[in-house]
């Protein structure tokens, strides 16, 4: 019956809980199909119907951290009969959206970013006058991101009406680290310092002035009592009223700390305890695994695709292997080494990792002092999250040339996740660093000979790769690059050249074997390298063919495709080049197969492509020879 979250204010608790377990079974049954956000989204659904009834959305402003925890509230705005939709191709998306709905005030996909927004919304009222509430959910994870802080620390110097709800479930994606971390631990074991808060300000407020001595000494009592209760009252100190920890699972209890808070002057941290994956007991017992899985079976819980040895997978043997031979060699992520394929790595050789939080520019410069130091430090992080950490790989590794090995995954198209998640950029923003070798494996054997090579090389050097699959070493055709650093020619052929680069080289072949039934031949390059280029090899493509078409899983703009332009036209050499590649414009959510398609980037598509520039040509070559 809920299709506009004001119809909350209107129920009963008991309807409320009803709602809650309605809410929950219906996030549970969709994701077992679709696959999706899981247990962070279960852990929300009191404190999402709690925020619902005692806020008025979209008047008052609710953002959402990152957006894994916002599924139960999709389904209170408005989108309950399109949630069986969830992240499919043309569906909603998984994250909040503002094309979606007015209740979706800010599109979020990456993590800590709630503090700084919501600020922004907070100081806009006020210039505008205005007197609504804005609200920021942000999950414990997202405070290991620096840039939490930085709204912190602003908002606390503005002392403008703001409230920040830090949904404290002990996890990000994997389990939370650090010393922020072990601080709300703290926290958590002591739940007696907001009793004991009020009771002392209460006391406080009863003794009689009797002069400036005894005034400033209860307020150093005040503080001494703060500091022995919670270590370092970090939130107050900042200049926050802290109010918690609260059972995030209480409608009632979080209901009265929120309308408190909304009282209170100045910016309020209200501290909720929840469980990830509350109420669908696989989830709750395994919250890494139901992070973001794919379709499930809703009984059992088992996921229904069984898990292909994935570019993850060949990224982390192939890194143990290294490590096994050199000491030097040590791993960075940020907080997703199962994502990374570094589990294995980190029982190993725990000393040799780290997983530094939600905190790719601390891990990028990190990895930089390790370098500086003498080690070979790998740092793994997903294509969308490195472009965080862009000044840190401009500054700190390529300025200094310093041997840094950035191990980028899920380059290219991920899939359901949509525009906040494609890896679309990567070749586009690191291509023309100076000092900075650009790799790109298009199997396993290509991960490890590239890997091994890296470690060798003086300077830093990026690996990219995608989601999905790995092609196992025997699936390429047996070829040598003409040096460490250089392409492969897989297939010869007239006329055309397709070079590939990493996941589009199986399209390319595939690409070919469609026009070798129309009667064309074509030669298929492993491209391998983006930077730097292999002159030699693309020089000779050019002299031998009239046209060369570049595939890649990169914006078009700017990518591998512009190099070899940009090279031709240096060397003056005549070959007509076509780019493919990803189209100007952020890519919408989907299954990867059907987003490459729709980017003209499957065999069928790269095939017409070729075919209609031949026949263009030969139309051409007709006109020039009529009289």
């Amino acid at each position: 019956m809920v299709d506009d979250p004001s119809i909350l204010k209107k129920l009963s608790s008991g309807q409320l809980a009803q709602l809650a377990a309605e809410l929950r079974e219906e996030i549970v049954q969709t994701v077992a199909r679709t696959g999706g956000h899981l247990a962070a989204s279960l852990g929300a659904v009191e404190l999402t119907v709690a925020l619902h009834t005692v806020f008025s959305s979209p008047r008052d402003k609710l953002l959402w951290d990152v957006g894994h925890q916002s599924y139960a509230h999709k389904l209170l705005t408005g989108r309950r009969e399109v949630f069986h939709t969830l992240r499919q191709r043309k569906g909603i998306s998984g994250f909040p959206k503002r094309s979606e709905s007015p209740h979706d005030v800010f599109d979020v996909g990456h993590s800590s970013t709630a503090i700084s927004t919501a600020l922004g919304f907070a100081v806009a009222r006020d210039l505008a006058g205005e007197n609504h509430r804005v609200v920021a959910v942000v999950g414990d994870g997202a405070l290991t991101g620096g840039l939490a802080f930085e709204g912190l620390n602003n908002a606390g110097q503005l002392r403008s009406n703001l409230i920040v709800v830090i949904n404290d479930n002990e996890m990000s994606i994997s389990s939370n680290v650090g010393a922020l971390s072990a601080y709300l631990s703290r926290i958590r074991s002591a739940p007696t310092y907001s009793r004991v808060k009020a009771d002392l300000n209460q006391a406080l407020g009863r003794i009689p002035y009797v002069g400036p001595t005894v005034r400033d000494a209860a307020m150093r009592v005040k503080a001494s009592v703060r500091h022995l209760v919670v270590p370092g009252a970090l939130f107050e100190e900042l200049g926050f009223t802290y109010l918690g920890p609260i059972n995030g699972h209480d409608i009632a209890q979080m209901q009265e700390i929120l309308r408190g808070a909304a009282m209170i002057p100045g910016p309020v941290m209200v501290h909720v305890l929840t469980r990830k994956g509350k109420g669908y007991a696989p989830a709750e017992r395994d919250p890494d695994r139901y992070h973001g899985p794919g379709p499930f079976d809703r009984e059992t819980g088992a996921m229904l695709s069984k898990k292909k040895r994935s570019f993850s997978d060949a990224f982390g043997d192939a890194l143990v292997q290294l490590a096994e031979k050199d000491e030097r060699v040590c791993a960075i992520t940020a907080a997703m080494p199962g994502g990374t394929g570094l589990d294995e790595f980190a029982r190993r050789f725990p000393q040799r990792f780290y997983d530094v939080g939600i905190a790719e520019q601390h891990a990028v410069t990190f990895a930089a002092g390790l370098a500086a130091g003498g080690l070979r430090p790998v740092v793994a992080i997903y294509s969308t999250f490195l472009q965080r950490a862009y000044d840190q790989i401009v500054h700190d590794i390529c300025l200094q040339n310093l041997p840094v090995i950035l191990a980028i995954d899920r380059a290219g198209l991920v899939g359901e996740d949509g525009e906040t998640h494609q890896g679309q950029f990567d070749l586009s923003y690191l291509s023309h660093l100076p000092n900075l070798a650009v790799l790109a494996p298009a199997n396993e054997r290509d991960i490890h000979d590239m890997l091994a090579a890296a470690t060798q090389l003086d300077g830093p050097c990026a690996l990219r790769y995608p989601r999905g699959a790995v092609w196992p070493g025997t699936d390429l055709p047996s070829a040598l690059p003409s040096h460490p650093l250089g392409g492969v020619i897989l297939k010869r052929g007239k006329r055309v050249a397709l070079m590939a680069l990493g996941s589009m080289v199986p399209v390319a072949l595939g690409a070919a074997q469609l026009l070798e039934e129309a009667g064309q031949t074509v030669t298929v390059v492993n491209a391998r390298v983006v930077r730097p280029l292999d002159e030699p090899l693309v020089l000779e493509l050019a002299r031998r063919h009239q046209h060369i078409f570049t595939l890649e899983e990169n914006a078009v703009h700017g990518g591998f495709g512009s190099l070899v332009m940009a090279c031709l036209t240096e060397h003056e050499v005549d070959c007509r080049v076509k780019a493919l590649g990803l189209p100007h414009r952020f890519i919408e959510h989907g299954k990867q197969a059907e987003l490459r398609s729709a980017c003209g980037l499957s065999s069928e598509a790269v095939a017409e492509s070729v075919m209609r520039r031949l026949q263009r040509a030969s139309l051409g070559e007709h006109h020039e020879a009529a009289p």
